[in-house]
């Protein structure tokens, strides 16, 4: 079964305060008489459900294109976790602490950001010291159901600079609502954006066939 956790991408898609929201314009158009419907589209790179680029958070960074393609593809392990708006994710907000990670990309799932298109600065975000330990679990890639892995007002990004220290990658925005924990197959590929901080991802899950054993490779 495959499991949808992109948020639709309309221009009612909130942005962080002062990026620039999603727009169409529609140059030709079949249900005006013209022989095609052709569109354009302005957006923020980070919008919806996206990958950060390290080029993002970090100065010499790698730009999105050039992260490799295997960080979002692959088992991934969606995680339930129950914080306080405006917190932070640490080490003993994770069931069964980090040694319960067992994939090597993982999914918070916090509900503290439910509805894409209205914003609120009072989601949840990740601790560094959350970061680094995953990175200790052999953990590559870290996804959230937030705008952000660091809070709407800081400044000093320390869960990016985590990122940065430890060579995970990001990916925000996810629409996990009632997915519930556990294994899965993660699909969600950014676009080949040369240079750029970030991209658009369809993201989805794919379950696991429980009933042959069979598992996507790591």
């Amino acid at each position: 079964m495959i499991i949808d956790i992109s948020p639709p991408i309309t221009p009612d898609i909130a942005v962080f305060p002062g990026d620039t929201p999603m727009s169409r314009e529609v140059l030709m158009d079949r249900e005006r008489g013209d022989h095609i419907t052709l569109s354009t589209l302005r957006s923020t790179v980070h919008v919806g459900a996206h990958a950060d680029g390290p080029n993002h958070y970090e100065k010499g960074g790698l730009s999105v294109d050039q992260v490799a393609l295997d960080r979002y593809l692959g088992p991934c392990q969606v995680v339930r976790v129950v914080v306080a708006p405006g917190g932070r994710i640490g080490e003993r907000d994770v069931p069964g602490g980090v040694a319960s990670i067992t994939e090597p990309r993982v999914l918070f799932r916090t509900d503290s950001y439910p509805e894409p298109d209205h914003w609120t600065d009072q989601f949840v975000a990740l601790e560094p010291s959350l970061v680094h330990a995953l990175a200790a679990q052999s953990v590559v890639t870290i996804g959230v159901d937030t705008p952000s892995v660091d809070s709407a007002s800081s400044k000093a990004l320390e869960a990016h600079t985590a990122f940065a220290a430890t060579g995970l990658v990001i990916l925000e925005g996810l629409a996990l609502e009632g997915v519930e924990p556990g294994r899965y197959e993660l699909i969600a590929l950014p676009l080949r954006l040369v240079g750029f901080d970030g991209s658009p991802v369809r993201a989805v899950l794919r379950t696991l066939d429980d009933a042959t054993g069979a598992r996507p490779r790591r």
